[in-house]
């Protein structure tokens, strides 16, 4: 099995040459957003800096300044609110069950949506260090965090060139149940 790429923030061209499907490891600082947080970002400006960000849909759990658990929550809740982030210079939007045809162009040539397997929320936070957070008056699961991360394994769910791994098993899926619907073994 091929060695998973290590990236670290902030992410340059180097996720450019990601393909989908590759596995890599994230290290560095992450960001959380949901919807309100994307919405307050909207109107108020992007508390970080977003030049090679990564951005996590993710709301976590957070107790006496630690990470408890941080699963990825359904990114194509963000499919209407990601574009500016993009075009700001976020490199990667991390989360689960992969986003629209919109956003994998607006990603075309700029960066990557990475996957993280929703119900591992502990795993995920085994690889995560709290460093602050923005916009802490919208509630814990919809504050922005800034995460440090070390090595959190992700898949790339959609690449740079416009590939998409969600769109792949899709047409794969309905092409086994035409098979199975015409009863061909």
């Amino acid at each position: 099995m091929k060695k998973p790429a290590q990236l670290k923030t902030p992410l340059g061209s180097e996720v450019l040459g990601l393909h989908a499907g590759d596995h890599v490891e994230l290290s560095g600082m992450v960001y959380t957003a949901r919807d309100e947080a994307h919405l307050r970002m909207q109107e108020e400006g992007i508390p970080f800096d977003p030049d090679g960000a990564a951005v996590y849909h993710c709301g976590p759990v957070v107790q006496d300044n630690r990470i408890i658990a941080a699963g990825p929550t359904t990114s194509s809740r963000m499919n209407a609110l990601s574009g500016f982030l993009i075009a700001r210079g976020v490199r990667a939007l991390i989360g689960k069950g992969g986003m629209g045809s919109a956003v994998r162009e607006q990603l075309r040539g700029k960066g990557v949506y990475l996957a993280f397997t929703g119900g591992c929320a502990a795993l995920a936070a085994s690889h995560m260090a709290l460093r602050g957070v923005y916009f802490e008056d919208l509630g814990m699961a919809e504050a922005v965090w800034a995460i440090e991360l070390d090595r959190l394994p992700l898949v790339v769910g959609i690449d740079a060139q416009g590939n998409d791994i969600f769109d792949l098993i899709r047409a794969r899926a309905e092409k086994e149940f035409e098979r199975y619907c015409r009863g061909q073994p």
